[in-house]
């Protein structure tokens, strides 16, 4: 497997903060938000994203954050500020398969081509700088589309860690393509829908990657591209994706607006699997929030839904919403209720049904069986730790953070059985894989 490049530091934005700014990274982020607001762009920068400019993880920001930085420096260009934009050259059609935002069904052997070192060649969809796009037209829609299905076969058994950057790099020509290309009508209205499916596809791998301000942003751009194509079914996968963001952020009431704003969007689509969806992250938004009736009262529906049946209008990216992923969100909003039996007990059906696929759903769901045994009204600490070891032996495979936040809770639960022999050993155990370096995500 090629070794992944190491990144150059990108020395000429950092000098433009330190010598010509004079600020930090924090106060960089803040103007280019307000720099934002006032131009009319929805953004969410953070620290972080300013460190992997200058760090050289990200090689080119993408074109929003472009038009941002370009109007804070004067009208430099991004080759003034020390970005690259990649070289020249035709976009490359990954190979077809399912996909799935937060889940996808893949060929296992297949991710032997797309190793870290090999997520940038499989994914670009590079554009010369200085060049122009020339026409757009049916290619490029389906080279996007494409990139996006890459991202979701790969992403869910390995995380989000190899694609990241890949996925940013992608996003960033597609919006190149809709800002300078040409085309009609009807191909514009396709190419922005396949461009907001590829900011969902980024901002989910944001997000998986602890990145969720990011996350935010790229899913409002999304949303803005459905609204803008006239896209319900974009709006509906958008708002579904702020939902869930909202909910894992700690803000209930924005996640159950979300849901209820996506249903509405996907009422008159003929899916009642998407509207099942729906319903469950609007059921998580409850859950967090407490109020068990409400909460209830979702799930049901949701289930009533899904008992339906699979429709012809089903979006693609469904295909992750399987039975095992439907009793995955109740266990998780059974948790939230502090009905922990009932979320141990949904968590295990959870990895049973979901089998031999989405490996990194299946790992996160056992580290809920690990949690909930720890902390139920009678724990079962022998229970906690077996489960526990099945949740490390899918490291260093998946890459996630989400997965090494996973972990650290099932120890923070565990510390208080630490006395168990078992529990100790497994502690032991965690301790050693992070220090080797087998939980880097």
């Amino acid at each position: 497997m090629a070794a992944h490049p190491k990144p150059v530091p990108n020395t000429r934005l950092r000098a433009v903060r330190e010598l010509e700014f004079q600020i930090s990274r924090s106060e960089f982020a803040r103007r280019v938000n307000a720099v934002g607001e006032s131009t009319g762009e929805n953004v969410a920068c953070g620290p972080r994203l300013v460190a992997d400019w200058e760090d050289g993880t990200v090689l080119c920001p993408r074109a929003v954050y472009q038009r941002i930085l370009t109007a804070m420096t004067g009208g430099r260009s991004m080759a003034d500020l020390g970005f690259h934009l990649p070289a020249p050259a035709r976009p490359a059609l990954p190979a077809t398969g399912p996909q799935g935002p937060y889940g996808a069904r893949e060929d296992p052997g297949d991710w032997r081509g797309f190793g870290p070192g090999g997520a940038d060649a499989i994914l670009a969809l590079p554009l010369g700088t200085g060049q122009t796009p020339g026409r757009i037209g049916a290619s490029e829609v389906r080279a996007v589309n494409e990139a996006v299905t890459t991202l979701y076969a790969h992403d869910h058994d390995h995380g989000s860690a190899p694609l990241r950057q890949a996925a940013s790099q992608a996003l960033h020509t597609a919006y190149q393509w809709l800002q300078s290309g040409t085309y009609t009508s009807g191909t514009e209205s396709k190419l922005r829908s396949a461009t907001g499916t590829l900011s969902i596809a980024a901002g989910w791998l944001s997000y998986d990657s602890g990145r969720a301000a990011d996350a935010h942003s790229l899913y409002g751009e999304a949303l803005a591209a459905a609204r803008i194509a006239g896209d319900p079914r974009l709006e509906a996968h958008a708002f579904c994706a702020l939902s869930a963001l909202a909910k894992a952020s700690g803000r209930p009431r924005e996640a159950i607006a979300a849901a209820q704003g996506a249903q509405t969007a996907a009422r008159h689509l003929g899916s009642p699997r998407l509207l099942s969806l729906l319903l469950m992250r609007e059921a998580g938004g409850w859950a967090l929030m407490g109020d068990a009736n409400a909460a209830d009262r979702s799930i049901v529906r949701a289930h009533a839904l899904y008992a339906k049946g699979p429709a012809d209008a089903d979006p693609s990216w469904l295909d992750f919403y399987a039975p095992g992923e439907l009793a995955g969100l109740e266990c998780l909003a059974r948790a939230d209720l502090g009905q922990h039996a009932r979320a141990a007990s949904g968590a295990e059906q959870a990895v049973l049904l979901h089998g031999d696929t989405f490996r990194r759903n299946r790992a996160l769901y056992t580290a809920d069986v690990a949690i909930q045994q720890a902390v139920r009204e009678r724990p079962e600490p022998e229970a906690a730790v077996e489960a526990a070891g099945r949740v490390l032996a899918f490291l260093p495979q998946v890459r996630s953070d989400r997965l090494l936040q996973a972990l650290h809770n099932v120890a923070s639960a565990l510390q208080r059985h630490g006395r168990v022999p078992a529990v100790a050993d497994w502690i032991d155990e965690y301790t050693t894989a992070l220090t080797t370096g087998g939980g880097q995500a």
